[in-house]
């Protein structure tokens, strides 16, 4: 089971987390949790997200700031004090705890003073920083769970999860992490014990803390369900599983109660924010079930996420949105017929190191739009300017052009290419809206549909093509 941040936020929180796992114990045999760093909990008063408070604190010293690295450290104590005060219930587990609480923080203030030092927050260096957040809940969330009567114990990820050195978004080596997880949680599980796991971090083969990216503590779970062959994964947040779009956009959004893991794996990568992306990939081959549900409302059956496809009343079953991406096309008449022009364009947007959302190319051959994160305009426009210097040069390339706001909107559902007339409801849709669609793509065999939209029109496309859902 793992919990998100808002599942964590708090002592109250925390309690609630804790009689989860204390009725999952009689459901089955064996139980994991995993966890996030806490974040923002109900209270109004509190604001603290520990992971963004930990990432804003290292970029301000790096900018030679030596007074927010020390508020952040004051308001990280006070919020993870305040759980084990509120949440714990024995006197002396509340004390050593908060001593380990204590000497992660210390930690945090020595490296970010070594990064006000050094002027540079390097990857590595924000990666030791970002990690520590799900190493202190994990302590918290332990004893919580002591304080309910059950046996817990926090496990550290980075002497279990072995990753690549992809700093802030490693890879796990998934041979050595089995391994080393077997050998960790096994002796636990028979001994009674539910291990309280941290997500998000791991480490090198040198022991090198690491982290999987944002939102990575999604994946840890799969990771964990994959080597200790887990007959379900349960991923806990603060709604009623996978909805139809982001109800702040479209009041009217519902829980999906059942969705394929290509639909899930879809919706992540098109900006559904419920799921890291490749969550699903370790319970591919084992076809673990994975279901997303409530920490405040358990009894809720949330959204299943099979291996078939999963049924359907109506070919779409969700809309997200990815916002602030740009355009970039290469326009020319002097394109037409001429090989490799769209290899050359890739490759020099991979020098950039920038991944493409979305790519379309004319059937005439005279443009190529690539459809890339706003924030990778400033280096991949000199990469394509250069790659293509001589055809600009001889006029066979007019521009590359770029419109730097735009949003791409995704219909997700596994009926879509099967179902005669779905893309044109969806453009009808948003024409009857004034809603200009500046790129298409849709794969053959493919259970989605991406429209890319200028960025101010984002929530009314998006509104636009929910309605389409039953």
């Amino acid at each position: 089971m793992k919990f998100g941040g808002s599942s964590v936020g708090d002592a109250a929180a925390m309690r609630q987390v804790a009689r989860i796992a204390r009725d999952a114990i009689v459901e089955w045999d064996d139980v994991i949790v995993v966890t996030s760093a806490m974040g923002r909990s109900p209270n109004p008063r509190d604001q603290v997200k520990v992971t963004d408070t930990l990432l804003n604190a290292a970029r301000a010293a790096a900018n030679g700031d030596d007074e927010t690295f020390k508020r952040a450290r004051r308001e990280l104590a006070d919020k993870h004090h305040a759980a084990i005060e509120a949440g714990i219930s024995i006197p002396d587990e509340r004390r050593a705890i908060g001593d380990e609480i204590d000497r992660f923080l210390d930690g945090f203030e020595m490296l970010c003073a070594s990064v006000r030092v050094l002027g540079e927050a390097t990857p590595r260096a924000l990666d030791a920083i970002a990690g520590l957040g799900e190493r202190m809940a994990a302590r918290v969330l332990a004893g919580v769970i002591r304080s309910e009567g059950v046996l817990a114990e926090a496990v550290d990820a980075t002497e279990v999860v072995v990753t690549n050195t992809q700093y802030q978004s490693a890879a796990p080596l998934m041979e050595p992490t089995r391994l080393k997880l077997r050998e960790r949680l096994l002796p636990m599980l028979q001994a009674g014990k539910v291990p309280v796991v941290t997500g998000y971090v791991g480490a090198t083969e040198g022991g090198v803390p690491t982290t999987l990216g944002r939102g990575g503590s999604d994946y840890s779970a799969s990771i964990v369900a994959d080597a200790l062959e887990a007959s379900e994964v349960r991923n806990f947040s603060d709604v009623d599983g996978v909805l139809t779009t982001d109800p702040r956009v479209a009041p009217d959004a519902h829980t999906i109660k059942i969705l394929s893991a290509t639909e899930m794996s879809e919706m992540a990568f098109f900006g559904a924010q419920v799921l890291h992306p490749l969550t699903i990939l370790p319970l591919v081959e084992k076809r673990i079930p994975l279901r997303v549900k409530n920490t405040f409302n358990p009894t809720h059956p949330g959204t299943l996420i099979v291996y078939d496809n999963a049924p359907a009343d109506q070919p779409i079953k969700s809309v997200s949105v990815i916002r602030e991406v740009a355009v970039v096309t290469v326009t020319g008449r002097g394109m037409m017929g001429v090989a490799g022009i769209a290899a050359r364009t890739f490759t020099a947007v991979a020098r950039s190191g920038t991944s493409v959302y979305m790519f379309a190319q004319a059937s005439a051959e005279q443009n190529i739009c690539l459809v890339i994160p706003r924030a990778a305009i400033e280096r991949v426009r000199p990469e394509l300017t250069s790659e293509f210097q001589y055809e600009i040069r001889k006029g066979d390339i007019d521009a590359i052009s770029v419109l730097d706001d735009a949003a791409i909107i995704t219909a997700v559902g596994a009926g879509i290419a099967e179902t005669p007339g779905v893309s044109g409801r969806v453009f009808s849709a948003l024409g009857e809206q004034g809603i200009n669609i500046i790129a298409i793509a849709q794969g053959s065999s493919e259970c989605g549909i991406s429209l890319v939209v200028k960025g101010s029109a984002a929530n009314d496309a998006v509104r636009a093509t929910h309605r389409l859902i039953a």
